[in-house]
C-alpha cells in the first residue's frame, strides 16, 4: 500500500482547468458550477446545526481510518477529522486551488496536526495514492467537477478493499451549486459503483450519499454518459 508523506505534500503542478483535447472519457450532459469561494459556510453555522458530527456518523468513520477529504477548502472537516482519526489514522486534504492549500497548510501548521497530509490536485484527477483511503469525502463540490466520470474513474483505485466515497451536496441542479440524486447515483453507477446509504439532512435539501465499489471498473471509451432525463431535481 502505499504510503502519504507525513505532514504536508504540495505538488506544485499548476491545478488548472483545461482538459486535454484527445481525452478517452466521455463528454459530460450537465452544466457545471462555478468555483466561487474556498468557504461554504461559516464554521460556527456548521458547528450549530450538528454538520461535521452528523456527516461523520452516517459515514461511520473511526480511530485508525485513512480519510481523503477533497475539495478541503479552509479546512472545516480537515481539522476535526484530524483528532477523530488518531495518530494510527491520516487525513489528506486535497484542493485544487493553490492559495487555498497553501493557506490550509497553514492552518495545519498552527494547530499541530501531525497527521495531516495536504496535496494540490488537478481538476479531474485527485491523484491519490492507490489502496489507501477508507474514506474519500466529496462535500459540497461535487457539482464543481468538470468531467465526473473522469474524476470518478481515478478516484476508485483510491479505495481500500472496503473503502466508501461520501458525497454530500444539495438537491438542485449543477449550475445552482448542487446535484440532483437521481444524476449523482447514474454518474456513480457508469463507474461501478454501488449506493450503499442515502439520508436527507435536517434541512430537507442536503443530502447524504455514501457509494462503494462493486461492479468492474470500465474503460473509459465505454462509460455511458447520463442524459437528460435524469438532470432535474428529484
Amino acid at each position: 500500500m502505499n504510503r502519504l508523506v507525513p505532514f504536508l505534500v504540495l505538488a506544485l503542478a499548476a491545478g488548472c482547468r483545461e482538459q486535454p483535447a484527445a481525452s478517452p472519457f466521455p463528454e459530460p450532459h450537465r452544466p457545471v458550477a462555478p468555483i466561487v469561494s474556498p468557504r461554504y459556510m461559516a464554521e460556527d453555522a456548521r458547528d450549530s446545526v450538528g454538520e461535521f458530527e452528523t456527516v461523520t456518523r452516517l459515514a461511520e468513520i473511526r480511530e485508525g481510518m485513512w480519510i481523503a477529504d477533497i475539495g478541503a477548502g479552509e479546512g472545516y472537516y480537515t481539522v476535526r477529522l484530524a483528532p477523530m482519526v488518531g495518530a494510527r489514522g491520516r487525513v489528506l486534504a486535497q484542493d485544487i486551488v493553490p492559495e487555498t492549500i497553501q493557506a490550509l497548510a497553514r492552518r495545519v501548521q498552527r494547530e499541530r496536526l501531525d497527521n495531516v497530509a495536504l496535496k494540490l490536485g488537478q481538476p479531474n484527477d485527485p491523484q491519490l495514492p492507490d489502496a489507501s483511503f477508507d474514506r474519500i469525502l466529496l462535500i459540497h463540490m461535487y457539482h464543481e467537477i468538470e468531467r465526473p466520470s473522469e474524476f470518478l474513474w481515478h478516484l476508485r483505485d483510491a479505495l481500500k478493499r472496503d473503502g466508501r466515497i461520501v458525497v454530500v451536496d444539495a438537491d438542485r441542479p449543477t449550475d445552482r451549486h448542487g446535484t440532483p440524486p437521481r444524476l449523482l447515483q447514474c454518474e456513480f453507477n457508469a463507474l461501478g459503483y454501488s449506493l450503499s446509504r442515502f439520508e436527507r439532512l435536517p434541512d430537507s435539501e442536503t443530502f447524504f450519499a455514501m457509494f462503494e465499489a462493486r461492479g468492474p471498473k470500465p474503460n473509459p471509451e465505454d462509460i455511458p454518459v447520463c442524459g437528460e432525463d435524469v438532470l432535474g431535481n428529484s
